[in-house]
Formats: structure tokens, sequence, C-alpha cells
């Protein structure tokens, strides 16, 4: 059975933006392994739209984001949107029963599938789907956008904690 897990990069006083900080090159080689080793991944379609980024290559990248890029492209991914009519490759559009879709799709997985976008998560919480939070705590502040948990945070339980570069640290959480 597969675990849906949160995880996303947030600044000291809660919130996440992907335009205000971004990982360093310690993080971001975590975040292609991290990638590599997922059974795939749930959006929302902001997020989605967001990460569509890495389904052409650019010419100023580099080796780290050629392997990201073939890592996301190879997993499968699963958008949930009321207003999508179509996907790209290697996604799958998801309509309606949220609830009995993502209980679904953990049945008949195995391993990790990330949660990316913090409505999407609000969701999934509220209906009690997500068996894991990860914070990747940023030293910033930023002092308006969206919070990494939209709605009320659920009572958690700390898992672990380990320092990913010399500024970030990895917070794990599971549902208390």
């Amino acid at each position: 059975m597969a675990k849906l897990v949160f995880g996303m990069n947030q600044s000291l006083d809660g919130y996440v933006d992907h335009m205000a900080f971004g990982p360093s090159p310690t993080l971001f080689r975590h975040f292609i392994e991290s990638t590599r080793q997922q059974a795939g991944s749930v959006y929302g379609r902001v997020m989605y739209e967001i990460m569509r980024y890495w389904d052409e290559d650019h010419p100023e990248w580099g080796a780290d984001e050629h392997a990201f890029a073939a890592a996301w492209r190879s997993q499968p991914k699963w958008v949930v949107s009321r207003s999508l009519t179509s996907v790209g490759p290697s996604a799958t559009l998801v309509k309606g029963d949220l609830e009995g879709a993502m209980r679904a799709l953990k049945a008949e997985r195995d391993g990790e599938i990330e949660v990316a976008g913090p409505n999407l998560a609000r969701s999934l919480t509220e209906l009690g789907l997500i068996d894991e939070y990860i914070i990747y705590l940023h030293p910033v502040v930023l002092g308006h956008g969206a919070p990494y948990f939209a709605a009320p945070r659920p009572p958690l339980r700390l898992l672990s904690q380990d320092l990913i570069d010399e500024n970030v640290i990895r917070l794990v959480y599971v549902p208390a």
C-alpha cells in the first residue's frame, strides 16, 4: 500500500513560495534522488502547471536540471482539477470523487506518492489521507503568501529531523 506524503519548502513564518526562495545545489540533488524513488506524484492544477516547466529541456540547464527533469518525466502523475480537460505525458486527470480516487491509488500502488501543493494537501488532510508531512525549513521570513497548512494544522507527531544542507532542516511529521 502506498503512502501519501505532502512535502514542500517552507519559510520560518510558515509560507511556501517557489519564487521567493529555491533549493541550494545540495538540496536540489536531494530532491532529484527523492523524485527518483517516488512511486508518483499527485498535483493540484496550480502546482501541476508550475511543474510542467520540467516537461521540456531548456538550453540553460546543467546536469542536475536534466537529472531532475528525467526523474520527474518518468514518474506517473495524477492531476486533481475541476477545470483542466487534459494533462501532459505520464499524467492522469482526476475529476470527481477525490477521496475514492486517492484511496484507490493508495491501495493499488506501493511506495511513496508525493502530494504537491497546499490546497490539495488541505483537502487530503481533511479526508484523513495524508500519511506524512515533510517540511524543508529555510531560514527565510516571507511575511505573506500561501501557507504550508492551508487549513488548521492537524495534530502531528515529529518522526524525524535532519540537516539537509548548511541552512535547511527536514522535519518529518505523521498524524498523531
